[in-house]
């Protein structure tokens, strides 16, 4: 099975600090350089961040995992050295049949072709109601939808894209020194969550936006674009001794406060 990881804003990935954890996968710049697309009534509205960190993902990885509990203890691992993460988990996917692309390739076959020479950008779709209800769009705007993906990566636009289900089979991870908590969806901050995107390719920020204002949404009313930039991986340092201890310590904590978990359920009889 596969989901969806994204890790959530805070001051430190606002500054520009890239998250080990998520290594591979995506890393998008500060809100700084963000913009927001608002249709209303037909008509788009653009402000330009920055924007608050609790609205925002920093990143996002795919993770390939043989249930949700499989994928949640995984992530449970990573944040060693990211104090204060939270880590959503997501099932990709929408409801209707809108196909998801990656480096794999489209269900026609088309395969995306990344131009080092452009910009990578990322589109997210807003949440609402709707998209958390997992409510299924008519069929024909999932063709539409279908049509243009698999257009958009023949011309060498589109190089990912993806919907997200809504979060009620969804988990968030967090991170506090040495401890982790799980919190499972749903999630009731709608207007923060998100409910698909796309990775496209160009030369300026104007094209893709402009690309995004013409792209056929599944819901014809209002919503809400954010557009960000991804940027490229920084090489992390070799780990020091010092590192290595800490990360040695915080394993075994972590593991000691599991087996007590375990044998606190045995006792009770779970």
């Amino acid at each position: 099975m596969e989901f969806m990881v994204l890790r959530r804003a805070n001051q430190s990935t606002e500054r520009g600090e890239q998250p080990p954890a998520l290594e591979p996968g995506v890393f998008l710049r500060p809100s700084t350089e963000a913009v927001r697309l608002t249709r209303r009534d037909g008509e788009w509205l653009r402000s330009d961040g920055p924007f608050s960190p609790k609205e925002l993902v920093a990143g996002f990885t795919l993770v390939e995992a043989a249930s949700r509990e499989d994928v949640i203890e995984q992530v449970r691992w990573w944040p060693l050295f990211d104090s204060g993460a939270v880590y959503e988990i997501r099932d990709p996917g929408c409801v209707g049949g809108c196909h998801s692309i990656d480096e794999r390739g489209t269900v026609l076959g088309n395969l995306p072709q990344r131009d080092v020479a452009l910009k990578r950008y990322v589109v997210f779709l807003r949440s609402d109601v709707e998209a958390e209800a997992d409510l299924a769009p008519p069929p024909e705007v999932i063709d539409r939808m279908n049509e243009r993906n698999e257009a958009a990566v023949r011309e060498r636009v589109l190089l990912a894209g993806a919907g997200l289900r809504g979060t009620g089979s969804g988990a968030r991870v967090h991170f506090a020194n040495s401890k982790t908590t799980v919190v499972d969806g749903p999630f009731t901050e709608v207007k923060e969550l998100i409910a698909g995107y796309w990775m496209v390719q160009a030369a300026t920020r104007d094209e893709a936006i402009a690309w995004a204002q013409a792209y056929p949404y599944p819901h014809r009313g209002d919503l809400t674009l954010e557009l960000r930039e991804a940027c490229e991986r920084i090489e992390h340092q070799e780990f020091t001794p010092e590192m290595r201890a800490a990360e040695e310590r915080l394993r075994a904590e972590l593991l000691e406060a599991g087996l007590r978990g375990a044998f606190g359920r045995n006792n009770r009889g779970l």
